[in-house]
């Protein structure tokens, strides 16, 4: 048995199997709705059920309170329709563009970029073609069935020699998949992957793709966001874009200079690097605190940009919040991905 699920005010429809999430059956259509973890933590897909009834799996507070269930607000990554439903929710072009694909790849290069963070690059097979646009992730499937999600570094138009996509992973200690790429993992190793998942791109098409943008990135978030920067620079847009990174401590900006070389390269990019708890020895000259403050102080009235945000839940939140109430940034100008941990997905 299966429902039908519309959406407005696109009216577009599609159906969800029985015991089916409203977003999973989305993305096997090719429907383009805003997602970020698929795990009901980061709330990207929250939308409202205008019409229908349905039943919620295991999802975070913080991503989905009962208050706004109450106000009839759902999450599609873990709803699951009980009747035909018809949802407000914003359409993505170009969301749901590419085929999500399963294939193996292999373990190219390994380069430990800072101490708790590798970079991995990992060759495409060569009998298929995955496209995705700039921001998105794919998700490795470990041997227990797990996984664990990753966003590509590099964009579709900088693939390299053999083609291969670059990824950022930060260790997390005791981390089922990272423990292994910190102590074991090997070049030439075999692994499972899927994608390309994901509703972090830029809105090339969208009435707002003139305004000046800031892209905010805290720790690993910096991997999409760098990919994003690499697409921009090939594709030649010109949009005025500030990117603020921000880390702990200096080593976590573990592709400064690769920054500094974009803006150098760029005349509409300006680089700014943020740490927030430098030490003595560091001999830090540069901006401290907290990054998203940083853009605040820059830039008290962000009515008239478009800010793309990744990195840790606490930032994504803090910064969402603050550029809404305090800098009048347009909430629908604000498109973020939360990386979210198991932790995180777990948690209250």
């Amino acid at each position: 048995m299966s429902f039908n699920v519309t959406l407005q005010p696109a009216a577009r429809q599609f159906t969800v199997e029985r015991e089916e999430a409203i977003l999973p059956a989305a993305i096997r259509q090719g429907i383009g709705l805003p997602y970020g973890c698929r795990d009901g933590a980061c709330g990207s897909c929250k939308c409202k059920l205008l019409e229908g009834r349905v039943i919620h799996g295991a999802h975070q507070h913080r991503a989905l309170s009962l208050e706004e269930e109450e106000r009839g607000l759902i999450l599609t990554c873990c709803a699951m329709p009980q009747t035909d439903c018809v949802l407000e929710a914003r359409m993505v072009p170009g969301a749901g563009e590419y085929p999500v694909l399963k294939l193996p790849t292999r373990v190219l290069a390994l380069q430990r970029a800072a101490p708790d963070v590798m970079i991995v690059r990992l060759q495409l097979p060569a009998n298929q073609n995955l496209r995705y646009r700039a921001g998105q992730y794919v998700e490795f499937i470990l041997r227990d069935g797990a996984r664990r999600a990753y966003s590509m570094a590099n964009a579709p138009d900088n693939l390299g020699s053999p083609p291969s996509i670059e990824l950022h992973l930060r260790h997390m200690p005791g981390g089922k998949f990272t423990d292994h790429v910190f102590a074991a993992m090997k070049e030439r190793d075999i692994l499972r992957m899927e994608g390309p998942f994901g509703s972090f791109f830029l809105r090339e098409d969208s009435e707002s793709a003139d305004r000046p943008m800031i892209l905010l990135a805290s720790g690993t978030g910096f991997a999409p966001v760098k990919a994003v920067i690499e697409h921009m620079r090939h594709q030649g847009i010109a949009r005025p874009t500030t990117l603020y990174w921000g880390g702990r401590r200096p080593h976590d900006l573990y592709m400064h200079r690769w920054c500094e070389q974009a803006a150098a390269e760029m005349p509409n990019l300006t680089y700014v690097p943020v740490v927030s708890d430098a030490l003595p020895e560091d001999a830090w000259a540069g901006r401290s605190g907290f990054v998203h403050r940083a853009v605040m102080q820059d830039w008290p009235d962000l009515s008239a940009h478009q800010v793309y945000a990744c990195g840790a839940p606490v930032v994504i939140e803090a910064s969402r919040r603050d550029f809404v109430a305090q800098c009048r940034l347009d909430p629908q100008e604000f498109y973020a991905d939360e990386f979210t941990t198991e932790a995180d997905k777990h948690g209250p």
